[in-house]
């Protein structure tokens, strides 16, 4: 089992606070959904998880198996097995996408890591998201368009095996048939591996394939209610303005 604990939580970008006192549990087989207006903070809720260095904690903490990861780097917070999918996901020119998935699975496997598995793995997990095979040998999201980097965020979970995933808005940008295709993998991963799962997404469609076990409206950086399925009803017939504590 684990668990991330956010506690208190105020952060701020640029002198600006954007999260204030956010509190958040999250154990392992849950999913749960942030959802709320734009500027609200949700993004940066996912940021400041994974360590991004231009959010600065101003008060509170963030816990993953009761140890405190507040000052800790975004690798050291990978290698606990915190992943995060990228809304806008950067290409990285001159490293393919086998290679630095080759890199990334071996600085965590060290003397464990098995080629031949791992090779394995990675052209199945690319048949399942109905990527085209070539793009493990181009650069990094070159050239991509936005369903494919988004699909490319996901195989990259798959083969970096975490055990919490933050999804910011892993739907924008997908037509209907790969947004089905990601959806059906993201639950096939959380089932296979009994993961933690936070959705950061604007829209309901997203949680046709990834049910929800709690539903978190965020404004003005912090949770106002949270609900089940039910809650997205009330959100698309009432709007986020009616929505209060």
């Amino acid at each position: 089992m684990h668990t991330l604990k956010i506690e208190n939580l105020t952060v701020s970008v640029e002198d600006k606070i954007i999260l204030k006192d956010f509190n958040l549990t999250i154990k392992s087989g849950e999913t749960h959904a942030i959802m709320g207006p734009n500027g609200t903070g949700k993004s940066t809720l996912s940021k400041v998880i994974m360590g991004d260095t231009d959010y600065k904690i101003e008060n509170g903490s963030i816990y993953f198996d009761d140890q405190l990861i507040n000052d800790m780097t975004v690798d050291e917070r990978a290698r606990l097995g915190i992943f995060l999918g990228l809304q806008l996901p950067p290409s990285i020119d001159g490293v393919t996408n086998a290679d630095f998935l080759r890199s990334a699975r071996f600085s965590k496997e060290g003397k464990d890591f098995k080629m031949m598995q791992f090779i394995k793995e990675l052209n199945t997990t690319t048949e399942e998201l109905k990527m085209d095979k070539n793009m493990i040998h181009r650069s990094v999201n070159l050239g991509f368009s936005g369903g494919e980097r988004k699909k490319n965020e996901i195989l990259q979970m798959y083969m970096l095996k975490p055990n919490t995933v933050i999804l910011d808005e892993i739907d924008s940008g997908l037509d209907v048939d790969s947004l089905k295709i990601v959806g059906k993998q993201v639950s096939k991963y959380k089932k296979d591996n009994n993961c933690s799962i936070l959705l950061i997404t604007h829209y309901q469609r997203l949680l046709d394939y990834i049910k929800p076990d709690y539903i978190h409206i965020i404004k003005d950086g912090k949770i106002v209610k949270t609900g089940t399925i039910e809650l997205v009803k009330e959100i698309e017939k009432e709007g986020y303005e009616k929505i209060t504590g």
